[in-house]
């Protein structure tokens, strides 16, 4: 009985007994996320604040590695040729996963077969601005006096989603106005406050401080709720506008292979970090809209967007690079 007793217990040692899975031993060590754009812009504070919250639901370090540059496809890239152990993720965006596939004759890789979606993480907040001596003060107002004067309101924008974002609004509300592309929102806005356009549609940056001052007016945000950084701006449906389809988004991905039990469990981090109120309240502060999903919901949001970016790129004629 003794000799049978000690085998039994030999057996369950040597792999009778219940191993830790791999899934459940990850994460070990550290974990890199590569975000698309340089540091101090809105998605890399954006990137910095939700790893913080999801190293401390997973029990490890979230270094950010900032690859900024050719619309997102240079972080892109680095993701999709990473191993896949989940030691490295994406913080996608809209720049990459939409604007790049979309705005180039030889797209950089196919962001629906070249990545794996883990977790949706959020939309980040769109607003249309104009230069405070605009004489509108209201959407009705402004489309008013955008019809009225045919080719001679300039509007700015900063990046792709900009580009396409506000290509959309003017075909929706049969607008003809004038675009000057800038490399990125920081100067748009700057001449936006100097009155050089005359309107721009992109996140807030330093746009809101001269709101208080009566420099800009905020007509409008593209967020699905008001935003309480601007909260008489109304949004695009209570406006009457309703077929703003692009929604500047972020979220979390990683390179094709990683396996399921991994790519569950970050997404199981990214809920729980969507359910607290001190992220979602930082993020906020930013006109960032914390959200989380399912891999498979992530997915099929990245699949509608990307079809809505084609159509309206197809609309205008937009030329590739």
């Amino acid at each position: 009985m003794k000799k049978i007793l000690m085998f039994v217990m030999s057996a369950l040692a040597l792999g009778g007994a219940p191993a830790t899975s791999w899934s459940q031993a990850y994460p070990n060590r550290s974990i890199k996320m590569i975000v698309p754009f340089p540091p101090a812009g809105a998605a890399d504070v954006t990137a910095r604040i939700v790893a913080k919250a999801l190293s401390e639901d997973l029990g490890q370090p979230i270094i950010i590695d900032n690859r900024g540059g050719a619309d997102g496809a240079i972080a892109g890239l680095a993701a999709i040729n990473s191993t896949p152990d989940g030691y490295t993720l994406l913080f996608a965006t809209t720049t990459g996963m939409n604007a790049a596939p979309t705005m180039r004759k030889i797209p950089p890789y196919d962001p629906l077969t070249a990545l794996t979606p883990i977790s949706m993480v959020g939309k980040f907040g769109f607003f249309l601005m104009i230069n405070a001596e605009v004489p509108a003060k209201n959407m009705t107002e402004f489309l008013a006096y955008v019809r009225a004067n045919p080719g001679k309101v300039n509007y700015a924008s900063g990046n792709g989603t900009s580009i396409i974002t506000t290509a959309q609004f003017a075909l929706e509300t049969k607008l003809d106005m004038v675009h000057i592309p800038y490399k990125g929102d920081a100067p748009a806005t700057t001449d936006l406050i100097a009155g050089r356009v005359q309107m721009l549609i992109g996140t807030p940056g330093g746009a809101l401080q001269h709101v208080e001052e009566g420099r800009v007016r905020v007509l409008m945000t593209l967020l699905p709720s008001r935003s309480p950084l601007a909260p008489t701006a109304p949004t695009a449906q209570e406006v009457g506008i309703n077929n703003m389809s692009i929604s500047p988004w972020g979220g979390l991905y990683g390179p094709v292979g990683i396996s399921t039990e991994v790519v569950n469990r970050v997404a199981l981090a990214m809920k729980n970090v969507a359910a607290r109120k001190d992220v979602r309240d930082q993020l906020g502060t930013i006109a960032f809209e914390l959200q989380s999903s399912t891999p498979a919901e992530m997915d099929q949001f990245n699949k509608d967007q990307l079809a809505t970016w084609r159509k309206t790129a197809d609309a205008i004629n937009l030329e590739r690079n």
